[in-house]
C-alpha cells in the first residue's frame, strides 16, 4: 500500500516539476526580460550598489539588505552544494550552462516579484508589513482573484508544514555532521520508538532545535538580524574556498568551460551518451536553476515586502541580486569545481559525495580540512533555509487567518518541534508532498506576473525617468 502511495506522489511530483511548469517559468522570465529591455544587464551595477545602501526614512520593518538576506537565507541551501552535483551527474556538465541561462532570465522575474511585493504591500500602524503574491494578486488583479491569492498562501503554509524548510534541511545537517564525526556509526544510542542513532545525530538535533527556537521566537526582526550576519558570512566563506580550488587548478579552467558549453548542446560528444541528450541536460539545468534561486515560485517577494523602502523599483533591483548571487555565482562555482576535478565522472558517487570529492581532490589542503569546510557550509546553508521558510510560511498563514497572530505563534512552535524531530523522520512521502506544494506555489504567482507585467514596465519606466532627471 505504502509503495503505491509513494509511487502516486512521485508521479504527481514529476508532473508538477515537469516540462510544463519549467516552460511557464522560463517563458515568464524571457517575456519580462524583453519587456524590461534587458534590465538585468543594464541595471546590475546599480542593483549591487543599492544592495548594501539602505534607504533612509522609509516605511517597512527591516532594511533592504536584511530583506535580501532573509530571502537568500531560504534560497541558499543544500541545493547549492548537493543539488548542483545531482544536476551535473544526471544531465552532464551542460546542465550548468542551462542553469546559468535560467538564472539570467530569472533575474527579471525576481525583479518583478520584488517590485510588486512593495507596491501592493500592507503596512499597519505598528510598522508591521505584510505582502507578497497573495497581496499583489488580490490588490493588483482585483478582489475577484482573492481565491487565487488564498490558494498561493495555502500552498505556502503546506510547504512549511510538510517540511521543505524542516525535515529535509535538518536531515541534511544531521547527515553532514554524522558523516564527519561518526561516519561508521560507532557511537550510538537507542531512542525509544525511533530506533538506534549516532550520538552525533542526537546532539546535532538538540543544538539545532535550540538555536532555531531562539531565533524564531524573536520574529522577523531577529530572523533578519541573524540572516544578515550568517548569510554573507557563509556565502563569502564558501566562495573563497571554491575560488581557491579554481585558482589551484587554473590550467584546467579553459577546458572545463569548453566541456560545459559543448555538453550543453551535444552532451553525447562529451559523455559518450552516458547522460542522454541535450534535452536531458537542459531539463536538469533549468529545473535546478529554478529550484535553487526560486525565481517565479513567489517566496522571495514575501521577504521583500518587509523592506524599508518607498520605491518598489529600488527593492525590485535589490531582490534581483539574490538570483545573481545564488545561482550565477554560488551554483556556477560549485558546478565548475565538480567539472574541473572530474568528480561527476567518478562511479558510485552521488549528492554531497560528489562535491566532497571535488573539495578533497581540488583544494590544496588535507582531505579532512576540506571535508570539515564543506560540512560547515552545509550546516549553515541548511540552518538559514530553516529560518527563511518559517518566515515565509508564517506570513502565508497570517494572510489566510486574517491576521490572527495566535495561529501564527502556535504554528511557530509546531515548526520548532518539526526541526527537533527532523533527523528521525525518514518518510520519503513527506518530502515528496512538500516538493509538490513548493511547485504548486509557482502557478498562482506566475499568473499574477503575466497579468501585472504591464504594471512592472510602467513602474520601471516612471522610476528611471525620475531618477535620471534628479541626476541632471
Amino acid at each position: 500500500m505504502w509503495n503505491s502511495i509513494n509511487q502516486i506522489l512521485a508521479n504527481i511530483d514529476n508532473f508538477v516539476w515537469g516540462v510544463p511548469l519549467m516552460v511557464i517559468i522560463l517563458f515568464g522570465g524571457i517575456l519580462l526580460t524583453v519587456r524590461l529591455g534587458l534590465l538585468q544587464i543594464r541595471k546590475l551595477p546599480l542593483a549591487l550598489k543599492w544592495m548594501v545602501k539602505n534607504e533612509e526614512e522609509a516605511e517597512g520593518e527591516i532594511t533592504s539588505f536584511a530583506a535580501l538576506c532573509t530571502a537568500l537565507s531560504a534560497t541558499i541551501g543544500t541545493g547549492n552544494i548537493v543539488g548542483v552535483a545531482t544536476a551535473v551527474c544526471a544531465g552532464g556538465p551542460g546542465a550548468l550552462f542551462w542553469m546559468v541561462i535560467t538564472a539570467f532570465f530569472g533575474m527579471a522575474t525576481k525583479y518583478s516579484e520584488g517590485l510588486l511585493a512593495v507596491k501592493y504591500r500592507v503596512i499597519g500602524e505598528d510598522g508591521h508589513s505584510l505582502g507578497g503574491p497573495f497581496y499583489y494578486i488580490e490588490q493588483g488583479m482585483g478582489k475577484s482573484w482573492k481565491w487565487l491569492a488564498k490558494l498561493f498562501a495555502f500552498f505556502g503554509v503546506c510547504v512549511g508544514l510538510f517540511g521543505i524548510g524542516t525535515f529535509s534541511q535538518v536531515n541534511g545537517i544531521s547527515s553532514a555532521v554524522n558523516g564527519f564525526f561518526d561516519a561508521n556509526n560507532e557511537h550510538c544510542v537507542n531512542i525509544p520508538f525511533l530506533g538506534e542513532y549516532s550520538w552525533s545525530v542526537v546532539i546535532a538535533s538538540l543544538i539545532l532545535a535550540v538555536c532555531v527556537a531562539l531565533v524564531l521566537i524573536g520574529g522577523v526582526k531577529r530572523i533578519a538580524s541573524v540572516s544578515q550576519v550568517v548569510v554573507p558570512f557563509m556565502a563569502i566563506i564558501y566562495v573563497l574556498f571554491v575560488a581557491v580550488l579554481v585558482i589551484a587548478n587554473i590550467t584546467r579552467v579553459p577546458a572545463a568551460f569548453k566541456i560545459i558549453v559543448q555538453a550543453a548542446f551535444s552532451p553525447r560528444a562529451i559523455t559518450g551518451g552516458a547522460v542522454g541528450s541535450m534535452l536531458v541536460a537542459m531539463q536538469k539545468g533549468v529545473a535546478r536553476g529554478i529550484f535553487s534561486n526560486e525565481a517565479g515560485l513567489g517566496s522571495a517577494p514575501i521577504a521583500a515586502a518587509a523592506a524599508q523602502t518607498n520605491e518598489p523599483v529600488r527593492q525590485g533591483l535589490v531582490s534581483m541580486t539574490g538570483t545573481f548571487i545564488d545561482t550565477i555565482v554560488i551554483c556556477t562555482l560549485t558546478g565548475l569545481s565538480i567539472v574541473i576535478t572530474g568528480a561527476w565522472q567518478v562511479e558510485g558517487l552521488e549528492g554531497v559525495s560528489v562535491t566532497t570529492y571535488a573539495f578533497q581532490n581540488g583544494l590544496p589542503f588535507p582531505a579532512q580540512v576540506s571535508s570539515f569546510v564543506l560540512m560547515l557550509c552545509l550546516v549553515f546553508f541548511a540552518f538559514t533555509t530553516i529560518l527563511g521558510w518559517d518566515y515565509y510560511s508564517e506570513r502565508c498563514l497570517e494572510y489566510l487567518s486574517g491576521g490572527n497572530m495566535k495561529h501564527v505563534k502556535i504554528y511557530r512552535w509546531i515548526y520548532i518541534l518539526a526541526v527537533f524531530i527532523g533527523p528521525y523522520m525518514t518518510v520519503s512521502a513527506v518530502w515528496t508532498i512538500a516538493d509538490i506544494f513548493n511547485g504548486l506555489m509557482a502557478l498562482p504567482n506566475m499568473i499574477a506576473l503575466f497579468a501585472l507585467s504591464g504594471v512592472v514596465v510602467k513602474e520601471t519606466k516612471s522610476f528611471f525617468e525620475r531618477h535620471n532627471n534628479e541626476k541632471l
